[in-house]
């Protein structure tokens, strides 16, 4: 069969993943001002935007390490302690949320807030069933996609959010929140608009990517996401995966495959072999790289380039 050609050379590529998770931010606490703790880079973002001068934003996961396997150290736990608010993603993105929140002083006056509640959630693969007899069969490990921000109309939802906890934990500024908050919705709106709009016209509807971190951005406009591996970074996919991938890339015309950056692109790469295809980035943006950070990069600016090479990719 001409698809098994480099199927042994495709489990050889099988590496885990190790996409960055944050910005290289200062973990040190600000006297006189709202001190927030965020889990990884996107919610940073959001609260360092909305919070403006009067927040000091530290982010607990370092640049490089993947955020469903990375575990709080004691001097995370110190300075959590000391912050006066903690922000998370929720949605099972960060397995170690429960044990960390317990293991605080009593005294600490921290509040922990999730900021995907709202989001309707997708729950496993919406694809799975389809994929299923052909033998293209994820993990399970994950109930719930937990990838909520790689989507504009998500991260609406999960600004709102951020400013509500801003405003909680730092009534005194709430004008100022509000002003931050209304200057960057206004600016994810626009983006969402913009999602909608081009992806609307795309001749294909079909992305092939590898890691399964697309399903909110695949559901709100409209596309359809193959994945290589699951919703777990470390998932391997079994050998019939791959063929399948292979054989679907060829019968519907597929011209690119999607990698990530801060991920290994071996799978992606040896598919792309196989099916003479070419690769594009579509990054789910759960860290910055260190030259995306010098060059001053951020979600906005990531998500426009994703948007571009999405349009690209479904010509």
């Amino acid at each position: 069969m001409r698809y098994t050609k480099n199927i042994g050379l495709l489990f050889i590529a099988i590496t885990v993943f190790l996409a960055a998770c944050g910005s290289n931010s200062n973990k040190e606490l600000v006297e006189g001002k709202t001190n927030v703790v965020t889990s990884f880079y996107p919610l940073y973002y959001l609260a360092s935007e909305i919070g403006g001068d009067n927040v000091n934003v530290v982010n607990l996961i370092p640049a490089g390490v993947e955020p469903h396997d990375w575990t709080p150290k004691s001097q995370d736990l110190t300075i959590a302690s000391k912050a006066q608010l903690f922000l998370y993603n929720g949605a099972g993105l960060e397995g170690w949320t429960d044990d960390f929140l317990t293991g605080l002083p009593k005294n600490s006056g921290l509040v922990a807030a999730e900021m995907s509640k709202g989001i309707e959630m997708i729950h496993g693969n919406p694809e799975e069933d389809e994929h299923e007899d052909e033998g293209h069969d994820h993990d399970h490990d994950l109930d719930v996609d937990p990838h909520t921000w790689v989507s504009p109309k998500s991260a609406i939802i999960m600004a709102a959010n951020v400013r509500d906890s801003l405003v909680q934990a730092d009534a005194a500024h709430k004008d100022e929140f509000e002003a931050n908050y209304k200057e960057l919705v206004g600016k994810l709106e626009a983006l969402n608009d913009e999602f909608e709009t081009k992806l609307a016209t795309a001749p294909h509807n079909t992305i092939v990517v590898s890691h399964q971190a697309f399903g909110y951005l695949a559901r709100d406009y409209g596309l359809k996401q193959i994945a290589i591996t699951g919703l777990s970074p470390d998932a391997e996919p079994r050998p019939q995966d791959l063929l399948n991938v292979a054989k679907l890339v060829k019968s519907e015309g597929i011209k690119y495959i999607y990698f990530e950056e801060l991920v290994s692109r071996d799978l992606a790469n040896t598919i792309a072999d196989e099916t003479n295809t070419e690769l594009l980035v579509l990054n789910p943006i759960e860290g910055l790289t260190p030259k995306q950070e010098k060059a001053g990069e951020d979600y906005l600016s990531l998500m426009e380039q994703n948007l571009q090479n999405l349009l690209t990719g479904l010509q």
